[in-house]
């Protein structure tokens, strides 16, 4: 501990990972705007220096430590006090301000802001507004964003448009984006669609709640769903319809268990299971199309995060085999990202004018310039463009990720890192994975344990998401993990 400074123990945070506290003098703790003076010591060596700075920096403010308000030491002054690089708490403070901790003001300095954002206790997987956390799965970096691309698209449409395009239009979304997107769904994700076949949704959300309601109006009982799954898509199929969970194995799911079931429609997520990674085998991919056109049922296919794949290409769709059984899911919401809300889905010609009713009874269509301009990033190329450089970033992440779990947390079972934006790690049996997922949480990450997924019991683990940090952050959540695993 530096000399200059008696630090009493109910000054001092001790957080999970290694010798690392945060204190300030006695003395200061009124006159934190005009005084403040933090230590932060910890192991500064080996990687992720930068990332276990901001975490330690965050629990403060969280804690009230570092109460609303209050002036932080400038970057060098800082990075002396801790014999750091500067750019080490530059790092730390440019991506508190980027999840709204800390506020920075030309000539002000650096201070915490007036409403810091909560950690979220609920442990649910699509919507949990915990901010940019590391290990949060279901997230792509949004600093990837092809912000110039897509202002150029923008201003495209805003240039070419007619005055109509401001008018209420077709609630399925207008004609020449679904046809720009037919053409891309055939060449990307082998999918076997016209204009006619789609309709743009607001977001997969959308998607998932059109054909709940429609299911229930044509006098289904239930829908099946992968177990584990989403508990985002569970919540949105449960607002008309009870849902049944069906087994997921090495194959995907478990068709036999559907068939003794009594439903006769079924979701899931073929190319890359979620969450476990899996891809659904061809022998079941038979079974499944073969029981739904032997029971009139209706596959329900998320094709949520298939364009990321690191192995091979990306796994075409099961829409593109069966379009007669097959209704198929997507959204840009992985690719570019969740504010757009820009879904879509695709329908065999007889549930249309269903799906179509229960459109229009939600909305009368979503945002077309958005629509417009997404439909202009398609036939530009600056979606593939943009794809092709997103999939270098997050495969490059998804190998620290996995090496850093390696290193920490050695022997521990890895699934599902050929493809997507998560992987999962299995924990020993016995142990709480919630209660793992709950501890990181209050240490600052965003696992979302296994068992979260379920509707039944099953092998404990956690889902990490990699896609919206990079490998020195990676590495340092995982430094922090592994402790908690540990006294788990």
């Amino acid at each position: 501990m530096h000399s200059a400074y008696a630090v009493r123990a109910e000054n001092v945070m001790i957080s999970t990972v290694g010798c690392k506290w945060f204190s300030i003098k006695d003395q200061w703790l009124g006159e934190l705007e005009d005084h403040l003076e933090a230590l932060v010591e910890f192991d500064k060596q080996g990687r992720g220096v930068a990332g276990r700075l901001t975490a330690a920096l965050r629990t403060a403010i969280e804690q009230r430590r570092l109460p609303a308000g209050s002036r932080l030491p400038s970057t060098r002054e800082l990075a002396v006090d801790l014999s750091v690089s500067r750019g080490v708490v530059v790092e730390a403070y440019e991506q508190l301000v980027a999840e709204g901790w800390l506020v920075g003001r030309r000539g002000s300095g650096t201070t915490v802001a007036a409403a810091v954002p909560m950690r979220e206790a609920t442990a649910t997987v699509d919507f949990v507004p915990v901010g940019l956390r590391p290990l949060r799965p279901g997230v792509p970096d949004l600093g990837l964003f092809p912000r110039g691309a897509w202002r150029r698209a923008y201003e495209q449409v805003l240039t070419t448009m007619t005055d109509a395009v401001l008018d209420y239009g077709d609630p399925a979304g207008p004609l020449a984006v679904r046809e720009q997107l037919a053409a891309y769904l055939g060449r990307v994700r082998a999918a076997r669609v016209t204009a006619a076949d789609l309709l743009l949704t607001s977001g997969a959300a959308q998607a998932f709640t059109i054909l709940s309601r429609m299911l229930a109006a044509a006098g289904h009982r239930c829908v099946a769903i992968e177990d584990p799954g989403s508990r985002g898509v569970h919540d949105q199929l449960a607002t008309a319809l009870p849902v049944l969970p069906v087994p997921v194995d090495a194959q995907g799911i478990d068709v036999d268990e559907l068939s003794r079931s009594a439903a006769r429609a079924v979701v899931l997520t073929p190319a890359h299971q979620f969450p476990t990674g899996v891809v659904l085998s061809p022998a079941r991919r038979t079974q499944v199309i073969a029981w739904a056109r032997r029971t009139g049922g209706l596959i329900i296919e998320d094709d949520y995060d298939a364009e990321f794949r690191y192995d091979r290409d990306p796994v075409g769709c099961l829409q593109g085999i069966a379009p007669d059984v097959t209704v198929a899911v997507g959204s840009a919401s992985k690719a570019l990202a969740p504010a757009l809300r820009l879904g879509w889905l695709s329908a065999p010609v007889e549930h249309l004018p269903a799906i179509r009713t229960q459109q229009r009874s939600i909305d009368l269509g979503g945002p077309a310039l958005e629509q417009y301009a997404f439909a202009h990033l398609l036939g530009s190329g600056g979606y593939d463009r943009h794809l092709r450089r997103a999939r270098r970033t997050y495969r490059t992440r998804r190998d620290a990720l996995v090496a850093a779990l390696t290193e920490f947390l050695p022997g521990m079972p890895i699934h599902g890192v050929a493809a997507g934006l998560h992987l999962v790690l299995q924990l020993p049996a016995g142990v709480d994975d919630a209660a793992v997922a709950a501890a990181a949480r209050r240490a600052g990450l965003a696992p979302v344990a296994l068992s979260a997924c379920r509707l039944t019991d099953g092998h404990p683990g956690l889902v990490l998401g990699y896609a919206a940090h990079t490998p020195d952050e990676l590495t340092a959540a995982v430094a922090i993990l592994a402790e908690i695993v540990r006294s788990a």
